[in-house]
């Protein structure tokens, strides 16, 4: 009865990727979901940020950007590649948007893949509040989270939130998660100093069980999207980070005894 009621809860999503060697081991098919409480400044997916569905210009065609689904929907998708997850490591991984303001459509799912025996892993800012987190920690084998700034109003400037309910949830799920690994976008001018990439390593060395961080440069691959949904791209002509600034920025942060990759 369980297993039916879960496959009946409905989420909103963006899109689906299968095949990707990122955002988790293995072989991964990686599920987008609509919504996010941050507003962060380079987010190379804009149309995942309003839970509404939006009409985007791509290619010089209007597409809907947003769907609704059901958990049976999804996994009939997910369950076509099993066969390479058990190969390869691989999984399914939420993704956003922000995972966790569709709670209960990301239990549902992430329990229904747990019952098949395939690896979940989930990207999150870990930005609500708890109750809406510890129900899905039992079913997430990886939770890979944005950890961007140590400076709560630098944070919020860049993003419109502060900070403190995130490092208290970073805290709270290092003691309870499988596997818990920090990413840090390295976004110029707003954390890519060695000071404040070694605020945040420090911080991460301090967290129960984490051992990898992963250094994630800046890029401008959604600046079209922001052109498509009629928005300003406030980076404006922000280089990336040079392959010199982040291995100085990796060297840095493994000082704490971390494990660092750039990319991830």
């Amino acid at each position: 009865m369980e297993q039916n009621k879960d496959l009946s809860v409905k989420g909103r999503i963006f899109d689906i990727q299968q095949f990707s060697t990122h955002d988790g081991p293995g072989i991964r098919t990686i599920v987008f979901l609509k919504g996010c409480l941050l507003r962060c400044r380079w987010c190379c997916n804009p149309e995942s940020q309003e839970y509404a569905i939006q009409t985007m210009v791509r290619g010089g065609k209007e597409e809907v950007v947003g769907r609704d689904v059901t958990v049976a929907e999804i996994f009939e998708t997910v369950k076509k590649d099993m066969l390479y997850y058990r190969r390869s490591g691989g999984g399914i991984t939420l993704s956003g948007g922000e995972t966790l303001c569709q709670s209960e459509f990301a239990l549902a799912l992430l329990r229904t893949c747990k019952k098949y025996g395939i690896n979940t892993a989930i990207e999150t800012t870990l930005s609500t509040p708890f109750f809406m987190i510890e129900p899905l920690i039992e079913y997430i084998d990886t939770f890979l989270v944005d950890i961007k700034h140590m400076n709560s109003e630098k944070h919020e400037k860049f993003t419109t939130m502060k900070n403190e309910l995130i490092l208290q949830n970073a805290q709270r799920v290092s003691q309870l998660a499988k596997n818990f690994v920090v990413r840090v976008p390295v976004i110029p001018g707003f954390n890519d100093t060695e000071e404040e990439i070694k605020d945040i390593a420090n911080f991460a060395s301090t967290l129960h069980g984490v051992k990898e961080i992963n250094l994630l440069p800046y890029h401008r691959l959604g600046y079209d999207k922001y052109i498509g949904l009629g928005r300003e791209y406030t980076m404006g002509d922000v280089p990336p980070p040079t392959k010199e600034k982040m291995l100085i920025l990796k060297k840095t942060a493994e000082t704490f005894g971390l494990t660092v990759n750039i990319g991830g």
